[in-house]
């Protein structure tokens, strides 16, 4: 048998165990009375919420270290906490494609890009579905990874934009455009202050935090997102809502308001836990990469003693994040809504802080794969925590079980949760599949290893039991040590992985014909335009990273 012939057939093998799983969960949504709605009049208004590079140091995770975070954790006690979730794919554009369309970027080509779909129009985003199943739909932040002119306004019935300019310029602007508050002096940390002064700080501010003084709180963009949220909820409305909601924070820069830095004055915010040679068991390629790019952010940080500053500036802004989920769940507590919708909460993907070296996401690591994912409402079980290895993919299919919603025209690739949010104790664990930036790379994760997979070949393999921290890679100049095993999890990977999808240098702008769309282009660059500031002022533009 040939090596394509064997992963065609272990691929169908797992494409049957999905089957076979899905009429069991099928099953039981027929007994328990189709889904979670029955008629299609009182189907439940769903309520979600993303973030943007929140690792899992929520309070209710009881990590090292732990973020203040007193609403996500009240969220989590009326609801599924998922504390085995991980990402659909390893930074914000693959794994927000991955879960607006229900394929992975092994399907769609959507490795780097943030242009979307652009050979694929067929395919029907999770808000087109839910607007063809009947719902209103309301959103509003990066739910998408948008670059400038490319929203894709198909299924909102209403999208909020700050300003008129954001359909062309988009969310990557928003947090960091010239009338937001900023820290000032200009750069606040002491990183940028060190090795950036003076320069052109392009690139998305890496490595800044600092505070913003608390009574310009509500000027803040993240802050007039929810706010509007808050007054979607406060409405009348003739059918069931999808409102979506994407909040920037806490991605760099870390900035919020000067309150959120004070919750942790006078607490010990432990460090998290860093191998100091955890780089020497990797192939020769990553710890290459990762010696001369990465760790050289870390060995900064050390150097100017600013490690723990800049982990209390990643903590303050996810704890206002938390606020900002804590103003729509006391909106919706509030409103004639609270007894009929389903809340759903995410990251698009997790954050190093130093673990192998790393400062950021990128890479196929617990750290970047690990996420809050946290379901409440009717039908949901409550204060349940489950550790069964899911997927943010799954949440297109889920939301469809749980909405009643029509099957879309792709093949949806995650598995759907509604019958684990009934009973979580039924849920079986599995292989999840994550795709990495480029065709061939992934990792395969269940509760007891890690496997990774690199498009050179090169491979890694952690005992997750053994080793949480993922320390000892078991393959290290063991090369042919558990061959079955890794047999049985390069299972849940495809056969074939679609080439990156095509990008091009000009700007477009999406038009829409009927329910399907194509991309005009123009003359131009298709790079956002955003706001740079030097040391010391605030002028210009400067780019998203």
């Amino acid at each position: 048998m040939n090596t394509e012939q064997s992963k065609t057939e272990r691929f169908s093998a797992r494409q049957r165990s999905i089957g076979s799983r899905a009429l069991r969960i099928g099953s039981l949504l027929l007994v328990l009375g189709h889904g979670f709605a029955g008629a299609a009049e009182s189907r439940p208004n769903i309520v979600m919420i993303a973030v943007d590079d929140m690792n899992d140091w929520i309070g209710c995770h009881g990590t090292t270290p732990s973020a203040i975070t007193p609403n996500i954790d009240r969220l989590a006690e009326r609801g599924v906490n998922f504390t085995n979730a991980h990402t659909a794919g390893v930074f914000c554009a693959p794994s927000r494609a991955a879960l607006f369309s229900g394929q992975f970027a092994s399907s769609t080509g959507c490795y780097q890009t943030a242009h979307y779909f652009v050979n694929r129009p067929e395919l029907r985003p999770l808000q087109v579905s839910l607007q063809e199943g009947g719902y209103a739909t309301f959103g509003a932040g990066k739910l998408f990874h948008h670059p400038e002119g490319h929203i894709d306004v198909r299924g909102w019935t209403e999208f909020f934009l700050r300003k008129p300019d954001q359909y062309r310029r988009a969310w990557s602007l928003d947090n960091w455009s010239e009338e937001v508050p900023f820290p000032e002096p200009f750069p606040a940390s002491i990183y940028n202050r060190t090795y950036n002064k003076g320069k052109d700080l392009g690139g998305g501010l890496f490595l800044e935090w600092g505070s913003v003084p608390d009574e310009r709180e509500e000027e803040l963009a993240d802050t007039i997102r929810a706010n509007w949220a808050v007054s979607k909820l406060g409405e009348k409305h003739d059918q069931p809502f999808f409102l979506a909601v994407g909040f920037y924070t806490p991605h760099f820069p870390n900035y919020c308001p000067e309150k959120y830095f004070k919750l942790y004055e006078g607490r010990e915010v432990p460090l998290p836990p860093i191998k100091d040679d955890d780089l020497d068991d990797l192939p020769e390629t990553i710890r290459r990469q990762k010696t001369n790019r990465k760790k050289a952010h870390h060995d900064r940080l050390v150097a100017i003693d600013a490690v723990d500053d800049a982990v209390l500036g990643y903590l303050a802004c996810m704890s206002y994040a938390d606020a900002l989920v804590g103003r729509i769940l006391d909106a919706l507590e509030k409103s004639p809504h609270a007894d009929n919708t389903v809340v759903v909460f995410w990251s698009d993907h997790g954050y190093h802080h130093g673990e192998k070296g790393d400062w950021g996401k990128h890479t196929l690591w617990e750290r970047t794969s690990n996420v809050p994912f946290i379901w409440a409402g009717p039908g949901v079980a409550k204060g349940a925590v489950s550790d069964v290895t899911v997927s943010l993919i799954d949440l297109y299919p889920t939301l469809v079980d749980v909405c009643g919603l029509p099957t879309p025209p792709q093949r949806l690739e995650g598995e759907s949760l509604a019958g684990t949010l009934k009973d979580p104790a039924t849920a079986e664990d599995r292989d999840v599949f994550l795709p990495y930036m480029e065709p061939g790379g992934y990792a395969v994760i269940n509760r007891d290893w890690r496997y990774i997979h690199y498009p050179n070949e090169q491979e890694e393999l952690y005992d997750l039991r053994k080793d949480p921290n993922e320390w000892n890679n078991l393959l290290h100049g063991k090369p042919d040590a558990y061959r079955d095993l890794i047999g049985k999890l390069k299972r849940a990977a495809p056969a074939t992985f679609a080439p990156h999808e095509r990008q091009l240098n000009r700007k477009r702008e999406l038009i829409i014909e009927g329910k399907n769309f194509h991309w005009k282009t123009e003359p131009g660059t298709s790079s956002p335009t955003a706001t740079k500031r030097k040391s010391g002022k605030k002028s210009g533009k400067q780019s998203d990273n």
